[in-house]
């Protein structure tokens, strides 16, 4: 079980309607704070696309891709232990937690930093100086998404709204000067600059300094939550990356582009996907501790909540004329207008399987959990590159989408198992003679 509790809380019961409300509240925060994710990604991928073209473009992403994999492993071994063991605590215990956390997202940037600037120097060519900016920009990078989930454990999503904010404001004059240098590295220097205003920003909002000294210490206290949600994130954004690299062997970078290209269409899911352990979690634990048996339910509205955007969404881009498109992506729109359908599919999927994921991790259901990812992630490897080798681009989408579909089915099967263990263990022994 998640050690969550706040001061009170075992002996006193909020009323039902204020209760609904402080959940109204907090997920209105993680909502907004996802809009403004959400918006600063969408407007990054469709202004290098459009500045950039399909190829350049997919070398791009490829920085991308491998952004997501270091920070889940920045979010495995330094946030998501803050989330479940630092939310709602007395402020002194949270402000040591969040000094010692961003100080490991810190040294996580750095390190991983440093092995990203030295591949890109040996690779160069079109991919290696994008990697080395990679490198110079993930501590920044990294520390700013620490932030994001230190202030949604104090439960103040308004701080993590207007740092995500602030970095949208500084990715304006970033991304125009990045225009004028015209190469993927100097958009890969600018966004990654602009995560660092924000991050500097956000040592200011908490009136917190980061303790990379500490980083140590924080591994050890965390290493039984830690080390288990490492090997789930990176699993997750891994396989992304596998797929991407083995896309651009078999088909060519320009089908990454297209990929992404897609992806971007459906960004609003995709952003509120990548950080919704911010709010689902907590409040999956909420649920446990306050109406056990409504946790199934609580699951089941948050999956198919976003499964039914997903589609509704998937459904408009279907319908939009596509010269909206080719505005919004340029060239890479004709290649990626052809893979809506399935990148639908995979969110609605994805979305679906989330609302199961934050039950589980809400149960500690550690051992269930982490085998759906591994199952999860090993289908879409498959699927994707199976998919590649059968019918190219569009063979892989379909493999991903099927892929996502099965993995969210093991998800909700291991949940439903889990939640008749914990109601079988709640229930008293009655003894008769």
């Amino acid at each position: 079980m998640t050690r969550m509790t706040t001061e009170g809380e075992k002996t006193t019961t909020a009323p039902a309607g204020s209760a609904r409300r402080a959940l109204v509240g907090r997920l209105s925060w993680g909502l907004a704070d996802q809009a403004a994710s959400s918006i600063s990604n969408f407007a990054v991928g469709i202004y290098v696309a459009r500045s950039l073209g399909v190829t350049a473009f997919g070398v791009f992403s490829l920085a991308w891709v491998t952004y997501g994999v270091v920070l889940n492993v920045s979010r495995g071994l330094a946030t998501d232990p803050l989330v479940v063991r630092f939310s709602g605590v007395p402020e002194p215990s949270w402000r040591g937690a969040t000094a010692r956390s961003t100080g490991t997202a810190l040294g996580v940037g750095s390190v991983l930093g440093v092995v990203c600037l030295a591949a890109g120097l040996g690779l160069g060519g079109r991919v290696g100086p994008a990697f080395a900016a990679l490198g110079i920009m993930l501590p920044g990078l990294l520390l700013q998404d620490a932030w994001r989930f230190a202030f949604f454990a104090a439960g103040t999503g308004r701080k993590a709204f207007l740092n995500d904010v602030v970095w949208g404001i500084a990715l304006v004059p970033a991304m125009v000067v990045a225009a004028h240098v015209d190469s993927v590295a100097a958009f890969v220097l600018a966004w990654g600059a602009s995560a660092t205003v924000a991050a500097g920003y956000g040592c200011i909002q908490s009136g917190i300094r980061p303790r990379p000294a500490e980083v140590r210490g924080w591994l050890r206290e965390q290493r039984d939550l830690g080390y288990r949600y490492l090997v789930e994130n990176v699993s997750l954004s891994g396989a992304s990356q596998v797929r991407a690299y083995g896309l651009g062997v078999i088909v060519g970078v320009g089908a990454v582009g297209a990929v992404r290209g897609a992806e971007l269409l459906m960004g609003p899911f995709l952003a509120v996907l990548m950080g919704l352990s911010l709010v689902t979690v907590p409040e999956a634990a909420r649920v446990l501790r306050r109406a056990p048996h409504q946790l199934g339910r609580f699951c089941l509205l948050l999956g198919g909540g976003q499964a039914a955007g997903a589609l509704l969404w998937g459904s408009a881009l279907l319908l939009m004329p596509g010269r909206l498109g080719a505005l919004a992506l340029g060239d890479v729109w004709h290649s990626s207008s052809h893979l809506i359908v399935q990148i639908t599919l995979s969110v609605a999927g994805a979305g679906l399987g989330t609302g199961a994921a934050a039950g589980l991790r809400a149960l500690g259901a550690a051992r269930r959990s982490l085998r759906c990812q591994l199952f999860a992630s090993a289908c879409y490897v498959g699927g994707g590159l199976g998919g590649a080798a059968a019918g190219g681009t569009a063979g892989s989408a379909w493999g991903v989408a099927a892929a996502t579909l099965a993995g969210s089915a093991v998800w909700w099967l291991q949940l439903r198992s889990a939640l008749r263990e914990h109601h079988d263990s709640s229930i008293p022994e009655v003894r008769t003679s």
